[in-house]
């Protein structure tokens, strides 16, 4: 029977969970609820132009259409929007005539559906092409009645729908791309700089809990680094194509660049917290330096952040690497172990992936770390 610490720990326990759920489901929240917000404008616009305008009696296929582009994989949409007009099209040549042909029925649902899905294939593979193509063809077989020639108007309809969507996204109710950016990056990067900072003084105190913990936490955290990566892309679609975001590209191509090397400086710093759980867990020196070169990368990574917002050349964040690298030199050329060794040599990987973030070219990049490292 669970003593009453027992089930006040369970409790605990399972209420951080729901409070870091709840978190994260804000966050998404925040982040595509203008997702939603398009969505709900395209399909109405769709309806109204497709029933009202062109007077079309079947207009269901244009707010399907227009949605379908909304709920497109973000940075996406171009290619996504082009995909879906052709599956529907194809979707509704294959409907109406295997209906036709054949009548309605549960086998006839099952043929449409199959000889839609593989001429999908032999045009373009799986995806969107497929998925439209397969699902207008069950519309189609289920709730439209067979009539003679109807493929035009809900051809229309389809290409009405999917423009619609893309005006919606790019043009009426285009997302402000680094605000999105931003609310995601603030996350993504203060996690990044705060583990780093946690490494530190996990370093300093020769604590290898605190270091397990740090890593459970990184492990954890890398769905909000391929979240701020597909936001990047969704941004960058809007300045490319939007006319009222132009104005953003130079920001947004900065943070486009620096978003890769993140990601691979990220992946590289859980194998520097692995190597510091080695070393502490073996009892090798630390001297001083290395806890200090660790907490100056968090620092880096909240200067490179703070700097590509505001437009500026991030020379703060290159100092601060560097100044973390000629640290880990001096720690190296003092009393440390073999394991120090490594995290010493993964701090000069990293050093360079957030050189490269700053849009340091790669040559130039590994003569700066080269140099601090000899103390220069």
């Amino acid at each position: 029977m669970a003593t009453r610490a027992e089930t006040v720990t369970a409790t605990d326990r399972w209420g951080g969970r729901v409070r870091s759920v709840g978190r994260d489901g804000y966050r998404r929240l925040q982040t595509y609820l203008i997702v939603a917000v398009q969505a709900g404008a395209a399909a109405t616009l769709a309806w109204v132009v497709a029933a009202q305008v062109l007077d079309n009696p079947e207009p269901t296929f244009a707010p399907a259409a227009a949605v379908g582009v909304i709920a497109a994989a973000l940075g996406n949409r171009t290619r996504r929007t082009v995909e879906l007009v052709v599956g529907v099209v194809l979707g509704i040549a294959v409907g109406d005539l295997l209906v036709f042909l054949v009548g309605t029925g549960p086998w006839q649902l099952g043929v449409i559906v199959f000889t839609a899905i593989a001429l999908a294939t032999l045009v373009r593979g799986t995806g969107a092409l497929t998925t439209q193509a397969g699902g207008t063809a069950v519309l189609i077989a289920t709730l439209t009645p067979a009539a003679p020639g109807p493929e035009l108007p809900r051809t229309i309809n389809a290409l009405v729908g999917g423009g619609i969507g893309l005006f919606v996204v790019l043009v009426l109710v285009p997302l402000n791309p680094l605000r999105t950016v931003r609310r995601v990056a603030d996350h993504a990067l203060d996690l990044f700089a705060r583990e780093m900072t946690a490494s530190a003084e996990a370093l300093a105190r020769a604590d290898a809990t605190m270091v397990e913990q740090v890593l459970t936490r990184m492990r954890a955290s890398e769905p909000e680094l391929r979240r701020l990566a597909e936001v990047v892309n969704a941004a960058e679609e809007v300045v490319r194509l939007s006319p009222v975001r132009w104005r953003r590209r130079r920001t947004l191509a900065a943070y486009r660049e620096g978003v890769g090397h993140m990601d691979r400086a990220f992946r590289n710093s859980r194998t520097l917290v692995r190597r510091i759980q080695t070393t502490l867990r073996d009892d090798e020196p630390v001297p001083p330096d290395l806890p200090a070169a660790v907490e100056h990368f968090g620092e880096a990574v909240r200067l490179l952040h703070r700097e590509f917002l505001a437009g500026k050349e991030p020379v703060g964040a290159r100092e601060r690497v560097l100044r973390a690298v000629r640290e880990a030199g001096a720690a190296c050329r003092q009393e440390i172990g073999f394991s120090g060794t490594i995290v010493v040599s993964q701090l000069r990987t990293i050093a360079n992936d957030l050189l490269r973030a700053t849009g340091t070219p790669a040559g130039e990049a590994r003569r700066l770390v080269r140099h601090a490292a000899a103390g220069r």
